[in-house]
């Protein structure tokens, strides 16, 4: 066995903004019957680690913080025949934690890198890039010549999503706060780009599809654009809310779904489409082959220190960032 590790790693003991989280020196001991130790290289930073430090999601507290990071295999507890010492690895989760130098974890949320993928490539990608997978592929199944409404297209998922969206033939309508942020979701590939602050999005996509509205709607903002998506759907559209950056959608009258034109709604989750070995083997190898083929990049906008994490997340709540942000150990 491996003996213990000294680490650090993030904790919070009680919700709220980023002043909640706290560094603290651990002792790891052996990996346990079926765990790897893993030592993290590179850090993802994500909008759902903002949830559970801020009481969105819940967590039991005390809890570690973010769930996607990339690194290399110390070493293995008993029964694990997947990987050894020396293999590089990631995670997306579900287990919180990766806020660390270094941590035991279940050796099942583990896959292994390719070659070809570096470390901080798959730190800013993985989480984001198989949630990206699954709501194009097998939540929306969106189909080539179909017209999407992506918000926030200039995000960490958005300028994903319109990427993948255009590689497999659809039109792309993205939402953006600023003319930067248009400017950014057009070089990923979006048709045509609304600015939010200035112009009423509903309008703008009727105007867009000769007044049919879209099939469907992309929506991680929330109830802030929770009326514009009801208002830019076509007849039997699909609403996919998926984030919660603008307020949790709360209170729906699922009558205002028939008023609408018979819509239908859905509020999925990562874990849901990613709950077998299988399907985070073959999510995973999608993605990949996506990043090959240039449909997708990392855009990677900025580099925190790990330590800086409070830092980070002010920034990704501010709408600061641009693109994915990844914490380097």
């Amino acid at each position: 066995m491996a003996g213990n590790r000294a680490a650090r790693t993030a904790r919070f003991t009680r919700t709220g903004g980023p002043e909640v989280i706290e560094w603290v020196d651990v002792d790891l001991p052996d990996p346990g019957p079926g765990e790897v130790r893993m030592r993290n290289t590179a850090v993802g930073l994500n909008y759902i680690d903002v949830y559970y430090r801020a009481g969105v999601y819940p967590a039991k507290l005390p809890s570690g913080l973010g769930s996607e990071a990339a690194g290399v295999v110390e070493a293995v507890g008993e029964g694990v025949t997947a990987f050894a010492p020396g293999d590089r690895v990631g995670t997306f989760g579900p287990t919180l934690g990766a806020y660390a130098t270094a941590r035991n974890l279940p050796a099942e949320t583990l896959i292994r890198l390719p070659d070809d993928i570096d470390d901080r490539t798959a730190a800013a990608l993985l989480l984001k890039g198989c949630t990206t997978e699954f709501l194009v592929e097998r939540c929306a199944k969106v189909e080539a010549g179909q017209t999407v409404l992506v918000h926030a297209a200039a995000g960490g998922v958005g300028h994903l999503l319109v990427g993948w969206l255009k590689a497999i033939g659809a039109t792309v309508v993205g939402t953006a706060g600023s003319e930067a942020k248009a400017a950014q979701a057009k070089a990923a590939g979006a048709d045509h780009v609304i600015l939010h602050k200035h112009e009423d999005i509903a309008a703008r996509v009727r105007e867009i599809t000769q007044g049919k509205g879209v099939p469907i709607i992309l929506d991680g903002v929330g109830m802030a654009t929770w009326e514009a998506s009801l208002a830019s759907a076509a007849p039997r559209g699909l609403i996919v809310s998926y984030g919660n950056a603008g307020g949790k959608v709360t209170g729906v009258d699922l009558g205002i779904l028939a008023a609408k034109g018979s819509l239908f709604v859905t509020r999925p989750t990562l874990f849901s489409y990613y709950a077998t070995p299988a399907e985070r083997e073959a999510g995973t190898d999608r993605l990949f082959a996506m990043l090959r083929s240039g449909a997708i990049t990392p855009e990677i906008g900025q580099t925190f220190a790990l330590e800086d994490a409070a830092a980070a997340h002010r920034a990704l709540e501010a709408g600061e960032t641009r693109g994915a942000s990844v914490l380097t150990v």
